[in-house]
């Protein structure tokens, strides 16, 4: 029965890679590579969106949460999720569409100059190499522990390379257009796992099961605790996951070129605006459908603690149910579905890379222009460069110690803030010239990283006084303070700049990126 899974799994792999390179039709020039020509229906890009953002540690962490006593504190995160959304959408989406831009970076060529546009660039993918290294090798982990109860016993370094492989066939052959469709099926089929597992487990727990679950706090949306030292360390405290978060939401969705290349693949202004508001809804309700699962398991399992189950920790809850509260090829679905969730975060990260390493990197370096064909060859040539380190750091990681969550939590904290802080500074400070971009966004960087490695607050937890460090969603906040500060500062130790762009900003003039925007 346990082969009959098997082979779910291994016909989802094979068809989801033909699946997109037959809907990605063939690439002809690089922007059909990396924006599919920016002729992408909206709710497609809102759900790719979605599945980029949804690694196999959101599928499995998030009922662990709820069970364990977190609640629906996910949900709680969302709404300001949405809330900063809702401003990338009406700030930043008009500056990208209407540059008929490929990358998020090419603003910052055009308003300050090519070397903050390569900086950022370098930074963008730097940083994605880490994050999506360790979000590699922490996908390994659940996919290990389930094919072990197939009977397939694999290394993580072996799961690591045949999931970098099956992406990269479509991810290499159909550019953006592949990476869209994919994630929308890999997002309905998780979706929809969780979907499926709430009604098998509303039949099992009934009424009295959701009465139980309430009244032990698992379905507790808002955390009002207020206390300073709470607030500034905890991801649900309500003003942390509410203003915090959605100025994080800025950063991650209007100034990481991840989330920005998929809007920018949209028809039309209008259907970016859609798309980026939409995959808030869309994540909402999907952490509340997996929180759903959470509290569910809570009474499925009469409250028991993962220990007393003879789990290792929360997050195999839900795996533990997929593979022995499921029907066969149900649960190989479902396993298929968290595949899914692992390839979708991959091959959004390989496309992105390349592309920012082509439209951002050689524009910044080269000053000539390169042909439609040697820009086409060069993007599939990356995908497969990124693809390649990408794997070799997951292997590396792989055979050392460490929380692999939270590493991967914290990496971004480096740099979103300078990110979106050099955006903001173009747009708020218009007499920052080049100079006092690059300054501040170094500035930032090495501010953040003394706050995110040293800066430690006093949480007590059981009377004992905690060291921790200060949450995420407040580090991008800080790292936009500190590059407004320097920048302004910078811009008024020098004479205010002459002449505007044509849209009335300071700075270097859309003609030194036009190559780079990929005008037509």
């Amino acid at each position: 029965m346990r082969q009959l899974d098997l082979v779910v799994v291994v016909v989802y792999l094979v068809a989801i890679a033909v699946i997109g390179l037959r809907l990605a039709g063939r690439q002809k020039t690089a922007k059909d590579y990396f924006v599919g020509e920016g002729h992408m229906p909206w709710w497609t890009v809102a759900f790719s969106v979605v599945a980029t953002e949804t690694s196999v540690l959101t599928v499995i962490s998030v009922p662990g949460g709820a069970y364990s006593g977190q609640g629906f504190g996910n949900v709680e995160l969302a709404l300001g999720y949405v809330i900063g959304r809702v401003v990338v959408a009406a700030v930043l989406i008009p500056l990208y569409k209407r540059g008929g831009f490929v990358s998020a970076y090419q603003y910052l060529g055009s308003r300050f100059g090519l070397k903050l546009q390569g900086l950022a660039s370098v930074t963008f993918v730097f940083t994605r190499l880490l994050a999506e290294g360790v979000r590699l090798f922490a996908s390994a982990i659940p996919i290990k522990l389930l094919l072990d109860e197939f009977g397939v016993h694999a290394s993580y370094r072996v799961i690591i390379v045949a999931v970098t492989v099956i992406t990269v066939v479509y991810t290499y052959l159909g550019g953006i257009k592949a990476v869209i469709w994919t994630d929308t099926i890999q997002m309905a089929l998780y979706v929809g796992g969780a979907v499926l597992a709430i009604a098998v487990l509303s039949a099992h727990v009934g009424g009295a099961g959701f009465a139980d679950a309430l009244h032990a706090g698992r379905f507790k949306l808002f955390d009002t605790d207020f206390g300073p030292a709470h607030i500034l360390t905890s991801s649900f405290a309500l003003p942390t996951a509410i203003i915090g978060g959605a100025i994080f939401a800025m950063a991650s969705h209007g100034s990481d070129q991840l989330m920005v290349q998929r809007i920018l693949a949209t028809r039309t202004l209008r259907d970016g605006q859609k798309a980026m508001i939409a995959s808030g809804v869309f994540v909402t309700l999907q952490f509340a459908a997996f929180s759903l699962v959470g509290a569910l398991l809570w009474s499925y399992n009469q409250g028991k603690d993962f220990k007393a189950l003879g789990l290792s920790s929360s997050d195999n809850l839900y795996p533990e149910f997929i593979l022995h509260g499921l029907p066969v090829v149900i649960s190989g679905l479902l396993v298929a579905g968290i595949l899914g969730a692992a390839m979708g975060s991959l091959s959004s990260a390989l496309n992105s890379m390349s592309n920012s390493t082509v439209a951002d990197i050689i524009h910044s370096f080269f000053r000539g222009t390169p042909s439609e064909e040697f820009l086409l060859r060069l993007a599939r040539v990356m995908t497969l460069v990124w693809a390649v380190l990408m794997a070799v750091f997951a292997c590396a990681f792989s055979t050392s110690t460490g929380n692999v969550y939270l590493t991967g939590l914290t990496i971004a904290g480096y740099t979103y803030g300078a990110l979106l802080g050099a955006f903001l500074l173009g747009r708020i400070v218009r007499r920052a010239g080049e100079a006092d971009a690059v300054v501040a966004f170094l500035v930032t960087v090495g501010v953040m990283t003394y706050i995110v490695r040293e800066v430690k607050i006093d949480v007590t937890v059981a009377g004992v006084p905690v060291p921790t460090g200060i949450a995420a969603q407040w580090l991008v906040p800080i790292g936009v303070l500190v590059t407004l500060a320097v920048g302004g500062l910078s811009s008024l130790l020098h004479r205010a700049p002459a002449a505007d762009t044509g849209d009335g900003e300071p700075g270097a003039g859309p003609e030194r990126v036009t190559a780079a925007a990929g005008r037509e």
